[in-house]
C-alpha cells in the first residue's frame, strides 16, 4: 500500500516544536490559520498602504480582487464602501467587477440598481465588461428585449461578447420561441471564436425546421459545422427534411434525402410520406406517386397514414375513381383504413351528391370497430339537408349520439343553417342538453332548473344553467358549447350578448376557440359595428390568437355581399401588411364580386396579382372567372382562359365544364359547346342536373319552349334525379311568359343541327326520338296559365316540399298570373307547415301589388317587415321604391330614398330611372336633376330620353345653371344627344327665352320715349294691332262684288308689301310656335336679337354646354 506523501503543512510545524513545560497555568490554544476575515482586512491594509504611498492604480487593483473574491454580499460591499471611504475613485474597472460579482451571488435586481444609479446617473460610459454582466443581468430578471438592445450595441461598438452573454442570450431566446432573433444573434457573433453547445445548434435546427425558417435551419447547420467540424446527425436531417417538405421546397428536400443517402442513412416511411405530401400539394400527382413506388422499391412498408395521405391528395384533386383504387389496394394488402381515410371518402361522395355510397361506408366503419368522427356525420348530414330528407337526418344525429359522438360548433352551424329561422337559441339549448348527457355524463331532465322547453321559460337563463354544469364538468367541453351558445346569439344579431358571453368564458378560465371569434367577426361585419372590433380585437391579442385566414375569409365575404369592395380590398392590403398570404376562396370572393359588378378589368387586374404572389389556382377560381367573363359578354375570354387552365395541368371538374358549355350555349356558340361536352364525357364525367337546368333556363327565357322541354324529357329519359334549383328555374322560366310568348327566335338550319347535336352528347350518344313526352300548348296565356298551374301542383307533391325557395317559386308565379289571393293561400300554407317566410317572399308579394296598383297594401308589407324584425335589404326598398313611382306618390319615393340613404342603401339604376321619370313627369326640376347627380355619383349614366326631357324642363323653367351642369356631366360621359334635340333646344329653349327678354325691353324703351315726349304716363302697347295689319298676302275682294277698273281711284287698301326678313329664322320661329307676323317684326326691328339668334344657329353642336352659357349671357345683356 503506497502511504501518502506528508504536506509542506507537516514539515513546517514539525521543525517548530516548543519544550513541554509543566505548571498549573493552562496551556496557550495551538494557533490556526487565519480565516478569511483576517486575510481580507490584510488584503483591505495592503490597498491602504498603497494608497499612501501614492500607488492608485495598484490600489484599485487589489480592491477589484478582493470584490472578485468576496464571498457574500456584504464583503463585497465593504470593499466598495472602504474604497469610497478611502476617496479612492469608483471607476468602470471597480463598477464592473461588482457589478459581475453581485450576479455571481444572485443579487440580479442590486446588480441592476447599481448599474443605473452610479454608472448611467454618473455619466460613466461602461466598457464591454459591464455590458456583458449587464445582459446576463437584464436576461435573468426576464427583460430580454433590454438586453437584446444592449447585446446589438455591444457587437455594433466592434467589442465581442464573452461566452455567458451569448449562451445566456442564445438560451433565452430559444426558451420564449423567438427562433429568428435567435438566429441572428448567433449570426451577430459567427465570427468570434464562442463555441456553443450542440444543444443549442441542435434546437435552433429544430425550431427554425418546424416553424418554416428552413433557409435560416440551412444556415445554421452551416455554422455548426464550420464551428465544430461535426457532420450533421440523422436527427438533424430529419428536421431539415421534414421543415423543406412542410415549406413546399421539394427539391431541397430530394437534396437533402440524397445526401443522408451518401452517408448510409435512409429514408423512412415517415419522410417518405412527407415527400409525398409535399407534392400532392404542389398538385404534382405524378411525382407523388413515383415516390410511392420509390418506397415499395426500396423495401419500406406503407402504413395507414400513407395511404391516407396519398388518398386525400389523389382525391383532392379530382381524381376520386384513383383514390378508391387506393382504398381498395389497402383493403386487399389487410391494412384496415382509419377514421381518417373512412372521413376523405364519406366528404368526396357527400360532396358529388352520392349520399347512398357514404353512408355505406358510414355504416362500414361500425364493422371495423371504428367509430366515425363528428365531421364525418357534419358532412353526411349537410348531404342530406340538400337532398331535403330531414327525417334521416335525424335519425342520423339520434344515431350519432348512441355511438357516443359529441356534437360540435361545426355541426351546430350546419342544423342551424337548415333549421328555421328564430329557432338558434332552443337549438343551442338541445345540443347543449345533449354535451351535458353524452359528453358530461349528467342527465339534464334530473337536473333543476332543466326542464323541457317551455315557451314561457327564458332560454338565455337557461343556457346559462347549463353551461355552468359542463363548466363545473369539463373545460374542453365548455369551450365548445360557448361557442355554440355565441354562434346562436351573433346568428340572432345579438351583438352585446354575444360580447357579454365571450368575456363570462374568459372569466371562468375557458379558452376561445377561432371558431367562436369568427362567428363574432361575422356579426359585427354584418351589423356594420365596427368600433366593436377594437375590443374584440384585444381580446384575442389577450389570448394569443391572431386573425387566421378563416376570419379574413369571413370578413370579405360580408363586405362582398354587401358590394363593398372598397373595404374588401383594404382587408386584402392588411394581410399582405402583416405578412399572411391570402387564400384562394379569399380571392374567388372578391374575383366574384367584381364580375356580377361587371368589373372584369378589375378582376382581370385581381387574377394576374393571384399569379405574381405564388396563389396555388384551382379549378374552383378559374370557373369564377370563366363565368364573369360569360356574364359580361366575353365568350372568346372564357374560352381562352379554359384552355390556359389545362395547360396549367389543373383539372376540370364536372362544375367547370357545366359553366362553360353553358354559357357558350348562351352565348349562340353551341358548336363549340358541344365540343367541349364531347370532352367532357371523354374524361369519365356525365352531365348532371346542374347543366340540364342551365340550359333549361336559358331556352325557357328565349321563348324556346319545345326544345326546353325536349330536355327536361331528357332528363327523365336519363334518369336524373330534378333537385330544387331546377324546379325552381322551371317555375320561374314559365312564368315570365305568363302574358303569352311574345317573341320566338328564328332558328336556322345550323342552329337546328348544332342542338340536335347537344340532345344526342346529352343523352351518351344513344339514339333520341325528337317527339316528347309532354304534350302542351302555348298559344295563349290562358294556356301558359293552366300549365303553371298544373306545374305548381306537381312540384307541392315532390320529396322537396315544404321548401322555401320553392314557395317562394310558386308564390312568385301565383303573382305573375294575377292570382293574389292564391299566392296569399300559400303564404299562409307554407306557415302551416312550419317554414317561416323570408325578405325574398315579402319583396314578392310587394311586388306583385306594386304592379296591381295596389300600393297602399304594398306599403303595409313593407312596414310588417321592418315591424318583424325582417332585414330590409336593397332589394326590398328598390321594390317599393318603383311602385311608389309607378302610383304617382313621388314624394313618399324621396322620403323612402332618404331612408335607404340612413340604412346605407342607394337605388339600383332602374330605381334612379324610375324616379327620374316620376320627378319629370311632374315637373320637379330640382329633385329630379339632384336624382342625375346622385346616378353620377353611384357610376350610372341616364338614359338619353330621361335627359333630354330633365334638359327641357330646366331650360323652360330658366334653370339655366343646371341645365349648364346637366350638359357638363353628360359631356364627360361621352355620351352625346340626338340631332332634333339639338335644334329643340337651340330654339326653343335659348331663342324664346331671349326672344321674351327682348320685348319686354323694347316695349320698356317706347314706353319712356313716349312719356318724354308727350307727357303721358299711359302708354299702350298696339304692337299686337299692327301685327295684325301687317298681311303678308294681297286680301282678295269678296265675290259678289265686281272688280272696280281703276284700283288707284277706289277705296280699296293699298296691297302692303312683307318686310324682308331672314326667311330661315322666320321658320324656325313658326316651328316654335310663334304668329308669322309676331315672328316678322320681332325679326324686322330687333337687329340685336337677329345677329344673336343667327349666331346661335351656327353654333357648333359640339359644345352644346356652352351653348346655354351664352343663353345665359344672351339673357343678362342690356338693350342698346
Amino acid at each position: 500500500m503506497i502511504k501518502q506523501r506528508p504536506t509542506s503543512y507537516y514539515f513546517y510545524f514539525r521543525t517548530r516544536k516548543r519544550a513541554m513545560v509543566t505548571c498549573t497555568v493552562p496551556l496557550e490554544t495551538p494557533p490556526t490559520p487565519n480565516s478569511p476575515n483576517d486575510h481580507n482586512s490584510l488584503r483591505l491594509s495592503l490597498a491602504d498602504d498603497l494608497l499612501r504611498r501614492g500607488r492608485v492604480s495598484l490600489a484599485q487593483q487589489v480592491i477589484q480582487r478582493i470584490i472578485a473574491h468576496s464571498p457574500t454580499v456584504p464583503d463585497a460591499i465593504s470593499a466598495v464602501d472602504f474604497a469610497a471611504g478611502r476617496g479612492m475613485e469608483l471607476g468602470v474597472g471597480i463598477y464592473g467587477v461588482f457589478i459581475r460579482r453581485l450576479i455571481e451571488l444572485g443579487q440580479s435586481k442590486l446588480a441592476y440598481a447599481v448599474y443605473c444609479d452610479n454608472v448611467i446617473a454618473k455619466g460613466i460610459d461602461p466598457d464591454s465588461s459591464i455590458i456583458n454582466s449587464m445582459v446576463i443581468c437584464l436576461v435573468k430578471l426576464g427583460k430580454l428585449e433590454d438586453a437584446s438592445i444592449l447585446f446589438d450595441k455591444l457587437i455594433g461598438s466592434g467589442f465581442v461578447p464573452c461566452h455567458a452573454a451569448c449562451m445566456a442570450v442564445i438560451r433565452e431566446f430559444c426558451v420564449q420561441e423567438m427562433l429568428l432573433d435567435a438566429f441572428d444573434c448567433l449570426v451577430s457573433i459567427s465570427k468570434a471564436k464562442i463555441q456553443l453547445g450542440m444543444r443549442y445548434y441542435n434546437f435552433l435546427i429544430d425550431g427554425l425546421s418546424y416553424k418554416g425558417h428552413v433557409r435560416e435551419a440551412m444556415k445554421v447547420l452551416d455554422i455548426m459545422h464550420e464551428r465544430t467540424g461535426l457532420l450533421p446527425t440523422l436527427h438533424n436531417y430529419k428536421s431539415l427534411f421534414y421543415g423543406l417538405c412542410k415549406k413546399g421546397w421539394v427539391v431541397e428536400a430530394e437534396s437533402i434525402g440524397g445526401e443522408m443517402e451518401e452517408r448510409g442513412f435512409f429514408l423512412d416511411k415517415i419522410m417518405y410520406t412527407s415527400l409525398m405530401n409535399a407534392y400532392l400539394k404542389d398538385k404534382k400527382i405524378k411525382m407523388a406517386v413515383m415516390v410511392f413506388l420509390r418506397m415499395l422499391k426500396m423495401g419500406c412498408e406503407p402504413d395507414t397514414f400513407t395511404y391516407t395521405a396519398l388518398i386525400q391528395g389523389i382525391v383532392k384533386m379530382g381524381y376520386f375513381n384513383k383514390g378508391w383504387i387506393l382504398y381498395s389496394q389497402m383493403n386487399e394488402s389487410r391494412m384496415l383504413p382509419d377514421a381518417v381515410t373512412y372521413h376523405i371518402l364519406i366528404s368526396n361522395y357527400c360532396k358529388e351528391g352520392k349520399i347512398i355510397c357514404a353512408t355505406t361506408l358510414l355504416n362500414n366503419m361500425a364493422c371495423c370497430n371504428l367509430i366515425p368522427s363528428v365531421h364525418s356525420y357534419t358532412a353526411l348530414m349537410s348531404a342530406l339537408y340538400k337532398d331535403n330528407r330531414l327525417t334521416e337526418v335525424d335519425e342520423l344525429y339520434k344515431s350519432m349520439l348512441n355511438h357516443g359522438v359529441i356534437p360540435d360548433h361545426v355541426l351546430f352551424l350546419i342544423l342551424m343553417k337548415n333549421s328555421k329561422r328564430g329557432n338558434e337559441l332552443q337549438l343551442s339549448l338541445l345540443m347543449l342538453q345533449d354535451i351535458l348527457k353524452h359528453g358530461c355524463g349528467l342527465n339534464p331532465t334530473l337536473l333543476s332548473g332543466s326542464t323541457n322547453i317551455d315557451p314561457m321559460i327564458n332560454l338565455e337563463q337557461e343556457i346559462e344553467f347549463l353551461l355552468e354544469k359542463i363548466i363545473g364538468s369539463n373545460l374542453n367541453l365548455a369551450n365548445v358549447a360557448f361557442g355554440i351558445y355565441i354562434t346562436a346569439l351573433c346568428e340572432r344579431g345579438n351583438l352585446d350578448a354575444a360580447l357579454s358571453c365571450l368575456r363570462k368564458m374568459i372569466d371562468v378560465g375557458c379558452s376561445p376557440l377561432p371558431f367562436t371569434f369568427n362567428s363574432l367577426v361575422k356579426c359585427i361585419c354584418q351589423d356594420g359595428c365596427l368600433e366593436s372590433f377594437e375590443p374584440l380585437v384585444d381580446i384575442m391579442q389577450e389570448w394569443s390568437i391572431v386573425p387566421d385566414l378563416a376570419t379574413y375569409l369571413i370578413m370579405i365575404n360580408e363586405y362582398c355581399k354587401n358590394k363593398d369592395l372598397t373595404s374588401a380590398f383594404h382587408v386584402l392590403d392588411q394581410m399582405e401588411e402583416r405578412g399572411l398570404k391570402p387564400s384562394v376562396s379569399i380571392y374567388n370572393s372578391i374575383l366574384s364580386c367584381l364580375s356580377r359588378k361587371k368589373r372584369m378589368s378589375e378582376a382581370e387586374t385581381l387574377f394576374q396579382r393571384m399569379l405574381e404572389a405564388g396563389v396555388d389556382l384551382d379549378a374552383t377560381v378559374y370557373m369564377t372567372m370563366i363565368n364573369g367573363y360569360f356574364k359580361n359578354g366575353q365568350a372568346l375570354e372564357a374560352h381562352q382562359l379554359f384552355e390556359k387552365m389545362i395547360k396549367h395541368d389543373i383539372q376540370p371538374c364536372s362544375y367547370t365544364y357545366t359553366v362553360l358549355i353553358s354559357g357558350l350555349v348562351k352565348s349562340n356558340m353551341a358548336g363549340k359547346g358541344c365540343k367541349y361536352l364531347d370532352r367532357m364525357l371523354g374524361d369519365g364525367f356525365v352531365p348532371n342536373v346542374v347543366l340540364h337546368t342551365s340550359l333549361i333556363y336559358h331556352f325557357l327565357r328565349k321563348g324556346e319552349f319545345d326544345f326546353a322541354f325536349r330536355l327536361v324529357d331528357l332528363m327523365d329519359r336519363s334518369q336524373i334525379e330534378p333537385d330544387v334549383v331546377f324546379y325552381i328555374a322551371l317555375v320561374s322560366g314559365v312564368s315570365r311568359y305568363i302574358d303569352g310568348v311574345k317573341k320566338r327566335c328564328k332558328i336556322n338550319r345550323k342552329s337546328d343541327r348544332e342542338r340536335e347535336m347537344l340532345l344526342h352528347l346529352l343523352f351518351q350518344r344513344k339514339f333520341l326520338p325528337r317527339e316528347t313526352i309532354l304534350r302542351f300548348s302555348f298559344d295563349s296565356s290562358e294556356h301558359i296559365k293552366c300549365f303553371v298551374l298544373k306545374l305548381m301542383h306537381r312540384i307541392k307533391e315532390t320529396k322537396f316540399m315544404p321548401n322555401l325557395s320553392l314557395y317562394n317559386s310558386i308564390i312568385s308565379g301565383l303573382c305573375w298570373a294575377n292570382r293574389i289571393e292564391d299566392a296569399y293561400n300559400q303564404f299562409e300554407l307554407m306557415q302551416k307547415e312550419g317554414i317561416c317566410p323570408n325578405e325574398v317572399t315579402f319583396t314578392i308579394l310587394i311586388e306583385a301589388h306594386s304592379r296591381a296598383g295596389q300600393i297602399n297594401q304594398a306599403i303595409e308589407l313593407f312596414n310588417l317587415m321592418n315591424a318583424d324584425g325582417y332585414k330590409l335589404d336593397k332589394v326590398a326598398y328598390n321594390t317599393l321604391l318603383r311602385g311608389l313611382c309607378k302610383a304617382g306618390k313621388e314624394l313618399h319615393a324621396l322620403s323612402l330614398v332618404f331612408a335607404m340613404r340612413k340604412r346605407g342603401f342607394f337605388p339600383n339604376k332602374a330605381s334612379y330611372e324610375t324616379l327620374l321619370r316620376c320627378f319629370c313627369a311632374c315637373y320637379l326640376s330640382i329633385p329630379a336633376f339632384n336624382i342625375v347627380e346622385e346616378m353620377f355619383a353611384h357610376n350610372y349614366v341616364p338614359r338619353r330620353y330621361s335627359a333630354n326631357w330633365l334638359l327641357c324642363i330646366l331650360c323652360k323653367e330658366k334653370k339655366l345653371n343646371e341645365a349648364h351642369k346637366l350638359l357638363d356631366m353628360m359631356h364627360k360621359r361621352e355620351t352625346w344627344f340626338n340631332l332634333p334635340h339639338y335644334t329643340f333646344l337651340k330654339l326653343i329653349f335659348v331663342v324664346k327665352d331671349a326672344f321674351g327678354f327682348l320685348e319686354d325691353a323694347d316695349m320698356q324703351k317706347r314706353s319712356d320715349l313716349h312719356t318724354k315726349r308727350t307727357g303721358h304716363t299711359e302708354f299702350v302697347d298696339k304692337t299686337s294691332e299692327a301685327a295684325k295689319a301687317i298681311t303678308l298676302e294681297v286680301p282678295k275682294p269678296p265675290m259678289d262684288v265686281e272688280e272696280p277698273a281703276d284700283v288707284s281711284t277706289t277705296n280699296q287698301p293699298e296691297e302692303m308689301v312683307a318686310p324682308e326678313v331672314d326667311q330661315k329664322l322666320l321658320e324656325e320661329l313658326e316651328g316654335m310656335g310663334f304668329p308669322k307676323a309676331r315672328a316678322t317684326w320681332a325679326l324686322r326691328y330687333s337687329g340685336y336679337f337677329t345677329s344673336s339668334l343667327k349666331l346661335l344657329l351656327n353654333y357648333p353642336s359640339t359644345n352644346i354646354s356652352h351653348l346655354l352659357y351664352v343663353a345665359n349671357k344672351l339673357h343678362a345683356q342690356p338693350l342698346v
